[in-house]
Formats: C-alpha cells, structure tokens, sequence
C-alpha cells in the first residue's frame, strides 16, 4: 500500500525545528499500515532534514551554531545575488541531506526515545518549505 502526502510548513527562523508532529498530522493513515517506511523529502535547497534530539532545545541551539561554524557566512562565496545567507544554506542543505526514511511499526514511526524528525532552515527568512511525505508498507489486518 503507497500512502502520499504534501506537507506545507509556514516560515521558521534560521535554526533547527522539530517537525515530528506536523509530519503525522499530515499522514493520519500511516496508523492503517502494520510495516513500512516513511520517506519524507523537503523540495527546496537552501534547508534540509534530519532525525535528533527530541527532548532538550540546547541540542537545537547546539546544532545551529555547530553548522554555522563548519559552512561561514563570511567566506568569499561567488554565489551572492541572493543575500550572504544563501550560498551557505546551500552547502548545509547539502551536508545534511534532502530527505530521511523512517521505519513504521504497527502504525507508528519507529524512531528512538529521543529521536525527532527535525527541519533545518539555513536561511534567515527562508519562507514556507514543502516536504513530499510517501509512506509504503503492508496494512494493517
């Protein structure tokens, strides 16, 4: 069974998000399948995704600072017409990747404890992201 959903995220300041919950609001029948995967991909290249720290914020805020060191906004990018935050939210969007997969277990996602599906704006008014959400696996009986 193939489950397809689009997710339209309103704005987020530049930062790490948890995204978990509007992720599963947007998919109420990832509850009908038994096994499976969930792929979500964001259509955009200047954020990203991926899985972490569900509980403590400073992780969040841990996250952005780390990214921000490695990729510099005060290197001398070519690449600049679309602000000095652009060029490097690119290379972040790259580093952190375009998409996870998640395992479903009996309707739920199968993440850790302490594992949450974050969105990673790199922008500072980077706007609404859209993530396709595909869902495949063996329903329920």
């Amino acid at each position: 069974m193939w489950i397809q959903s689009n997710l339209k995220l309103p704005p987020f300041s530049r930062g790490f998000h948890l995204i978990t919950s509007q992720v599963l609001d947007a998919l109420p029948q990832l509850k009908t399948l038994k096994t499976g995967l969930l792929h979500i991909f964001i259509q955009h290249t200047s954020a990203s995704l991926t899985l972490n720290e569900n509980a403590d914020p400073e992780v969040r805020v841990d996250m952005e600072m780390a990214i921000s060191r490695i990729v510099p906004e005060d290197f001398p990018y070519i690449h600049t017409y679309e602000g000095s935050d652009d060029m490097p939210a690119h290379i972040k969007s790259s580093m952190m990747g375009s998409s996870i997969t998640v395992p479903i277990d009996d309707g739920r996602l199968a993440l850790g404890t302490w594992q949450g599906v974050y969105l990673c704006e790199h922008r500072d008014h980077g706007g609404r992201r859209r993530l396709v959400l595909t869902a495949f696996g063996a329903p329920k009986n």
